[in-house]
């Protein structure tokens, strides 16, 4: 849980980079914006991968049908998210982004912002119980 609430900084931080270049009237070299791009897409990447490959099938195997039932609703609901991104990045290579930078940069927005929605809604309602339920395993392992 401390590497994914890492990770959900990371991207805070890496979005925020990506929206004060795109707050501009004009693109940034193709240079200065291929590596925030690069770094957000990998971070969020590794992120999602753990979560699904980690996180959510911890939860949905947990025992618990209520904690099970959330990570499912998350995955159902937030899932996309992954492709969505995937998209768009393939839709803006370096030379559409400088003839299109208006366009670029309002669905990079969007983009930025949908992700937020679900960093904020994991930080709000999955992780403080998935940290709940993780909690025992960790006071095991400490006395061991």
């Amino acid at each position: 849980m401390q590497r994914l609430r890492a990770e959900h900084a990371a991207l805070d931080t890496l979005s925020r980079f990506l929206m004060a270049l795109v707050a501009e009237p004009d693109p940034p070299r193709a240079t200065e914006l291929a590596s925030v791009r690069g770094m957000f897409r990998d971070t969020l990447v590794r992120h999602l991968k753990c979560e699904d490959w980690a996180l959510y099938p911890r939860l949905k195997a947990s025992g618990d049908t209520e904690l099970a039932r959330l990570a499912q609703d998350f995955i159902f609901e937030m899932g996309h998210i992954a492709d969505e991104f995937i998209a768009y990045d393939a839709r803006w290579p370096a030379e559409r982004v400088a003839d299109d930078w208006a366009s670029f940069c309002a669905e990079t927005e969007a983009v930025l912002d949908a992700i937020a929605m679900r960093i904020e809604r994991e930080e709000r309602e999955l992780y403080p119980v998935a940290e709940l339920y993780d909690e025992p395993a960790r006071r095991r392992a400490a006395r061991h």
